[in-house]
């Protein structure tokens, strides 16, 4: 009588999705304590789920906190630590941001080699196709959604990609930075700046399309990057009527973006918009059947920004933290991350685990049963999503170079010290240090009465990589960024 062969005990891998919105602050969603602008789904899936506390992102603006998720290396190391734009505007001048350098294995690599099937939908900005940033290069084995973050400005474009190939939208090209003159009315505004195929349509229905063709025999990866809610303010009528009325409107912002009659109303709508999506990916999780052997972890690039006449304020965007969008104060760089994994979450829980976007390539690592590349500086945090005791990653790093002053960050424990090159040919200032337990939104400097703890964050901060990248250290005399950049070799588009 032949022997029965063992079953196979071992798990298979759960599909991940990661969605990344674009610009949303800590305290823009329910589960941070969001009240204007509703959010259900993201309730829920805080309610059945984890919410963790003390997540960061990799940097405070777009392109370098994508790159860091991607590597795993925060901006002392990764090779992309600002929005190094190139190009312009135009359709015609379209050449996309700083691209990935080739020789590294990026998130979606690992996760390739381990078997999955891996999707990009929505906003890339890490490389034009065919430079060695092209998704397509990078690991993804589908890409749709915007190449350039510049044309990401604009949720009526003339087009999109897929696998690198125009994806035509029914739009007339505008760029949305304009600054309509004193006697233009709001509604004719509004009106001009629409057009026929909303961006974020096409997107989320290439990734419910994407999650509905999955076999369930093999995992798959899709990192859904919204770009909501990052300026223009452009919402479709039907999803703006949902708050239009409900808050008493400022005036009309014409400058930066393209300016809206409703600016309150609007900013409530994309984030519900936002929520909307969460709602939608779920929804086609589950009539694929792959609910329940699917990790969801949603979080944000960077805190939010008043550009575009968004209210912050208003909307207590940053949850009370101070700075924003292109700061390394808390309100620039803590987001919100909720995460559930059906049997492995813990239903409500709230996770105090400091962590930050370079943890998730090692985290997803564990998750997916697969070797971390070399060279990272990120640390799962496998333990604290699934209940386990855990308090801290790793010290974590930050340095930012396009704002009137360069600026490093670090935080270890409770201490965060932050420390300022005025200008472009300043020395650094002594560094201002923070205890965020006692003093969460930054308020009290006490780094006169802590010499050791400067000392010893003075030398987490002096750790960084030095950047073959003009104007991406810290040197006085080079400094300036040049108008027209030569990049290393491995850089260039």
């Amino acid at each position: 009588m032949p022997t029965a062969k063992p079953a196979n005990t071992q798990p298979a891998p759960p599909n991940i999705v990661i969605i990344l919105a674009d610009d949303l602050g800590y305290g823009d969603i329910g589960p941070y304590g969001q009240t204007k602008a509703e959010t259900p789904n993201l309730d829920q899936l805080a309610r059945e789920g984890v919410r963790f506390t003390q997540h960061y992102a990799g940097s405070t603006v777009c392109a370098p906190s994508r790159a860091v998720l991607m590597t795993g290396q925060h901006t002392g190391n990764t090779h992309i630590r600002g929005n190094w734009e190139l190009g312009d505007y135009t359709d015609e001048g379209e050449r996309g941001q700083m691209p990935l350098a080739e020789g590294r294995v990026t998130l979606p690599a690992m996760l390739q080699q381990r078997g999955y099937r891996t999707a990009l939908i929505g906003k890339w900005g890490l490389g034009m196709q065919g430079t060695p940033g092209d998704p397509m290069r990078q690991g993804f084995d589908y890409a749709f959604g915007y190449l350039d973050q510049k044309q990401a400005h604009n949720y009526y474009p003339t087009h999109l990609w897929e696998n690198g190939v125009r994806y035509p939208l029914r739009n007339r090209f505008f760029i949305p930075h304009i600054s309509p003159d004193e006697k233009s009315k709001a509604d004719e505004i509004f009106t001009k700046y629409q057009g026929e195929d909303y961006a974020p349509d096409h997107i989320i229905r290439k990734a419910e399309s994407f999650i509905e063709a999955q076999n369930k025999n093999k995992p798959f990866f899709l990192y859904y990057a919204s770009t909501i809610p990052h300026a223009a303010l452009q919402i479709p009528k039907p999803l703006l009527s949902r708050y239009v009325g409900r808050f008493p409107e400022k005036a009309l912002d014409r400058t930066n973006y393209t300016p809206h009659p409703t600016p309150r109303a609007a900013r409530a709508a994309m984030v519900t918009r936002l929520d909307d999506e969460v709602g939608r990916i779920r929804a086609a999780l589950a009539r694929a059947g792959l609910a329940d052997n699917t990790l969801i972890i949603f979080t944000s690039d960077n805190g939010p920004t008043a550009e575009g006449g968004s209210d912050i304020d208003f909307f207590g965007a940053t949850g009370g933290l101070r700075g924003a969008k292109r700061d390394l104060y808390e309100g620039g760089i803590r987001v919100p991350l909720v995460a559930y994994w059906a049997g492995k979450t813990k239903p409500g829980a709230t996770v105090p685990t400091i962590s930050a976007s370079w943890d998730l390539l090692p985290t997803l690592a564990n998750v997916a049963g697969a070797s971390s590349p070399d060279a990272i500086d990120g640390r799962s945090f496998l333990p604290a999503l699934v209940g386990q005791p855990q308090y801290q990653t790793g010290p974590l790093y930050w340095e930012f170079h396009e704002k009137a002053g360069p600026a490093q960050a670090v935080r270890d424990g409770k201490w965060k010290a932050i420390r300022f090159q005025p200008s472009g040919f300043d020395p650094l200032q002594p560094l201002e240090l923070y205890d965020l337990d006692a003093d969460p939104r930054e308020t009290r400097d006490v780094a006169a009465g802590n010499p050791a703890i400067v000392a010893r964050m003075s030398r987490m901060l002096d750790a960084r990589t030095r950047s073959p990248v003009p104007g991406y250290n810290f040197d006085p005399e080079k400094r300036q960024l040049p108008k027209k950049a030569i990049l290393p070799p491995d850089m260039r588009p």
